[in-house]
């Protein structure tokens, strides 16, 4: 019944609430996130909370690895050390369930599959590669190693990593794996391996390649669709990725596609700050409800590229998908599992993690927030 309260609060628009400060968001974010990982029998972080179902699904291998960072940041810029307490066991826990080979299992420890994917790797890297910066730990370092090593002997001469795809998408040539590409680059950084670097390069190189003339990107969402239609989540992820292999190899052509490809989801910014939760292949938005995870990665992107490329217009778009998000976070809830938390979709039952509050919602909603709020001064986010 619970769950139909909250739709009928997003339907009557009662789900919109005053804005507090950005600190304030940050914190009842930080505070949910280091519930999930208090849910969940290790120290994993749970994949998300079911309001429907009413429970806390098993820690999310994948995500975990990337809240990592987030955990750091914060500690770092707002004296939270507890969350760097947090980030370091999740790190640990991440070497203890590594698999054999060196790659990272697709789905959550309960996924009755146990086989490595490509893009849950390249995540990963991101926790490792920060927590070996963070604490000089070896076993961090090994890992992250034995990881990004896997990601290169998977990856096809041309680029592509058609082996090892998720299990749980259909999907099965995905150019948002730029992401593990990204994820690469923080394992290049890390460990001075320029072969990580060059791997990216490949990967971005091949995905660009396929690229449409108004450089719309196929294949690139979690379910094939015939008409190639794509959510703004991945769509996301892609650009991040093809921004960061470009900024991090000087690659000017690898800017410009991230630049024109993030002024053409700019331009589907609804007046409230929202972006519509899928987007088809000639850039025009089709679907009502919005991927809020999807507004917070586009936020981070059009702060990045604003910073970047001095298109200081994109910042603006971030800021107003910020305030979007920051409206429909409840940071008075009386149910501490969806206190501070980000949803899938807004309304709740839209097609995106429908009925689901996931962690990487709240993890992109920090990174957004916190590039808003300090600028310059933060560093390699997440």
């Amino acid at each position: 019944m619970r769950h139909l309260v909250k739709l009928a609060e997003d339907k009557l628009n009662f789900g919109v609430r005053p804005l507090h400060s950005l600190e304030e968001h940050l914190d009842g974010a930080a505070e949910w996130l280091l519930r999930a990982q208090r849910a969940t029998p290790d120290d994993g972080v749970a994949h998300s909370y079911d309001v429907k179902a009413q429970r806390w699904l098993a820690s999310y291998p994948e995500t975990t690895g990337y809240i990592i960072p987030t955990l750091y940041d914060y500690a770092r810029y707002f004296d939270k050390p507890g969350c760097a307490s947090a980030a370091a066991r999740m790190a640990h826990w991440e070497c203890d369930v590594q698999l054999e080979d060196g790659g990272v299992r697709a789905g959550t420890m309960d996924a009755e599959i146990v086989v490595p994917t490509i893009f849950n790797t390249g995540q990963v890297l991101f926790g490792w590669a920060r927590a070996y910066h963070e604490t000089g730990d070896e076993r961090f370092k090994g890992s992250l190693r034995r990881a990004a090593d896997w990601l290169v002997a998977a990856q096809d001469d041309d680029g592509a990593w058609r082996r090892f795809p998720s299990p749980f998408t259909s999907t099965k040539v995905s150019a948002y794996n730029t992401r593990s590409a990204f994820g690469l680059v923080r394992a290049f950084e890390a460990l001075d391996d320029e072969r990580y670097l060059a791997a990216a390069v490949a990967n971005v190189d091949w995905v660009i390649r396929t690229a449409h003339s108004n450089r719309w990107i196929p294949g690139n969402c979690l379910i094939e669709r015939a008409n190639d239609a794509a959510l703004t989540h991945t769509i996301a992820y892609s650009i991040r990725g093809i921004l960061e292999v470009g900024q991090a190899a000087k690659r000017e052509g690898f800017i410009e596609q991230a630049l024109v490809m993030a002024r053409a989801v700019a331009a589907t910014q609804r007046p409230d700050g929202a972006l519509p939760g899928q987007l088809s292949r000639d850039w025009q938005g089709i679907k009502p409800w919005t991927c809020v995870t999807g507004n917070s990665q586009m936020a981070i992107n059009w702060q990045r590229l604003a910073r970047i490329t001095g298109e200081t217009q994109l910042r603006e778009c971030a800021v107003r998908a910020n305030r979007f998000n920051m409206s429909i976070q409840d940071l008075v809830a009386k149910n501490q599992a969806i206190r501070g938390a980000l949803k899938g979709s807004h309304p709740i039952n839209g097609g995106y993690m429908t009925w689901r509050y996931p962690n990487w919602a709240a993890k992109f909603f920090m990174d957004a927030l916190m590039l808003e709020y300090l600028g310059d001064r933060v560093a390699n986010i997440g």
